[in-house]
């Protein structure tokens, strides 16, 4: 998303449901954008299947959850040729780890061992 779609995408989140002239105000309130900006990046998000504008009523199609589970996913694939282990030994080389930020790694790591074995 662009970073006018993911500020409209913010506030459609926040919402739930929303009524798209509510919406139109809201925005202008927020951002001072126009109508027309509004209904632009809206059509954008309603193409992406981020938002549904039935009877003008805008209901969120993708939670915020799922968005940014998608965007790890394709940061992993598009940099690091889709493998998590270079993904995380590349943040490691990056940052300095602490004791306690391995522990919690090794915690995490044990943790889905087991679900995997249950």
């Amino acid at each position: 998303m662009t970073k006018a779609e993911l500020k409209l995408m913010e506030v459609i989140w926040e919402k739930g449901q929303i009524p798209s002239n509510k919406l139109v105000k809201e925005c202008l309130e927020r951002f001072n954008w126009k109508k027309s900006t509004t209904y632009t990046n809206l059509k954008k998000l309603v193409d992406k299947k981020m938002v549904c504008n039935s009877e003008a009523v805008i209901t969120v199609l993708k939670s915020r959850a799922d968005y940014e589970n998608g965007q790890r996913k394709e940061v992993i694939k598009e940099y690091f040729s889709n493998s998590l282990p270079q993904f995380v030994l590349s943040f490691i080389k990056e940052r300095n780890l602490t004791r306690e930020d391995i522990q919690e790694l090794e915690k995490v790591i044990d943790e889905y061992k087991e679900e995997l074995h249950e």
